[in-house]
């Protein structure tokens, strides 16, 4: 699949670059997707979360009334579940989401999300550029000039480059990563996948 380059103002080139069918154009697996995107979830989940148990509220352990003759329910200490201010029955404790996912399914899943994207015509390779420092306002004017400021895009560099990084990453809608970083969860949540031109080589060696 060839898709014309564009520069960074917006203008065409008048070259093409080709996108790999080994990475660009399988036959999706729709599991594997699944499966990624549900790992990438998990994996962000910090599962810090926790409830006090009975054992670990302050409170007298004294049996607070005797056990018959009450007419109530039998009661133990105030730290009982069943009182208010009482310790929590089965409650959240710290643990680790993430699970393993064996390379090939990631990497099948990472193909299939990109051939996604090339199969709807979303995606737009534009020329290397560079900036002298960050500017918010040069970012916003591509993303105008490429007719995608209103979608959520997604920018993959060849290599990590500050001065880019800073100037997309407080823009609404818009997340710039490297081509080693990306991933299935990035490319199907974006509406556009805007590929640097050196990025797709890069692309291509990681996933073939």
């Amino acid at each position: 699949m060839d898709v014309a380059v564009t520069k960074y103002s917006g203008e065409k080139t008048g070259r093409k670059v080709s996108l790999s069918s080994e990475v660009f154009g399988i036959e999706p697996n729709d599991h594997a997707i699944w499966l990624d995107i549900k790992g990438y979830l998990a994996n962000q989940r910090q599962g810090t979360h926790k409830s006090k148990q009975r054992n670990e509220i302050t409170g007298s352990s004294k049996k607070i009334k005797k056990q018959k003759g009450t007419g109530g329910a039998r009661a133990g200490n105030i730290k009982n579940p069943q009182f208010k201010g009482g310790g929590r029955v089965f409650g959240p404790v710290p643990r680790d989401y993430s699970f393993k996912l064996n390379k090939k399914v990631k990497d099948l899943a990472r193909k299939s999300a990109l051939t996604y994207k090339a199969k709807d015509n979303s995606i737009a390779v534009i020329e290397d550029f560079q900036l002298e420092a960050p500017k918010t306002k040069q970012f916003v004017s591509m993303l105008k000039s490429l007719g995608v400021d209103a979608q959520k895009t997604l920018v993959v560099l060849p290599e990590n480059n500050f001065n880019i990084v800073a100037s997309g990453r407080n823009i609404q809608n818009t997340k710039v990563i490297t081509a080693s970083q990306i991933n299935t969860y990035d490319v199907i949540h974006a509406d556009k996948l805007i590929l640097v031109e050196s990025s797709v080589e890069k692309i291509d060696n990681l996933l073939k």
